[in-house]
């Protein structure tokens, strides 16, 4: 762990080549070190985000969270960017592989980097934590309660999105999921199934559950905060980090 960290806002190039924003967090120690790819929720690169960068990167890893949004326009209000991509349905798939794949080769490319990243997401972005394991080459994948990685959205959600079931063959890493009994979207019936093929496909990766936990227990800006399945969460998180990209 380290108190030493730096932190500033880039661009980059996304999938299609088109400016990103990001935000990049990283320890000013000496040495190499792993990568950690974060994913954004649903209300989009916000402050809690950010926080969470700077977490991980006090942890000892370089951190870059990517504007899964910029396309909505890259000096627009994050709350109203969120808006708009979600009034769309959401980033595309196959958008978000591109940007998630960009974002990536800047880790690895970084000089402190071991060449090893993990990623992470919460919400919306532990879904596409899921599918960017699935078709991008990581050492670890961590889906904080990501809704639909399997499963139908009902009608009138508002994402368009579809289940990961034909693709979780292709996990690349071990994928760590943390997930509240009281949530809907992912439920605990959609976590079992989940569990169930990853098992069938001989994938490795290691699910907890909180009870009195519903979605987005992790975030401590809204009412879903619980405090003591966060603390417990990030002491998995630290260590599947250790022992896969430390």
């Amino acid at each position: 762990m380290t108190d030493a960290i730096a932190t500033q806002p880039i661009r980059i190039a996304g999938g299609d080549g088109q400016e990103m924003a990001a935000y990049l967090a990283a320890p000013t120690d000496p040495g190499t070190r792993g990568g950690v790819l974060l994913i954004h929720h649903l209300p989009g690169f916000d402050r809690w985000s950010k926080e969470v960068a700077r977490r991980f990167a006090t942890d000892g890893y370089n951190v870059i969270a990517p504007n899964l949004f910029s396309r909505e326009g890259l000096d627009l209000d994050p709350d109203d960017a969120a808006a708009a991509a979600r009034a769309k349905g959401g980033v595309p798939d196959e958008d978000f592989i591109g940007d998630a794949r960009a974002a990536v080769e800047y880790l690895r490319s970084m000089p402190s980097s071991n060449g090893k990243v993990a990623v992470i997401g919460h919400c919306s972005g532990g879904r596409q934590s899921v599918l960017a394991a699935c078709n991008i080459d990581f050492d670890a994948a961590v889906d904080c309660y990501g809704a639909f990685v399997v499963g139908t959205p009902p009608d009138g959600y508002p994402l368009k999105v579809s289940g990961l079931e034909d693709q979780l063959a292709n996990l690349s890493g071990p994928l760590l999921g943390l997930f509240g009994n009281d949530d809907s979207y992912p439920s605990p019936e959609q976590v079992a199934e989940l569990d169930r093929l990853l098992t069938e496909h001989g994938k490795p990766h290691e699910f907890h559950s909180y009870d009195g936990a519903g979605h987005a227990f992790f975030c401590t800006d809204r009412p879903s905060y619980r405090v003591e399945a966060s603390l417990d969460g990030y002491e998995k998180i630290a260590r599947f980090f250790t022992e896969r990209i430390g």
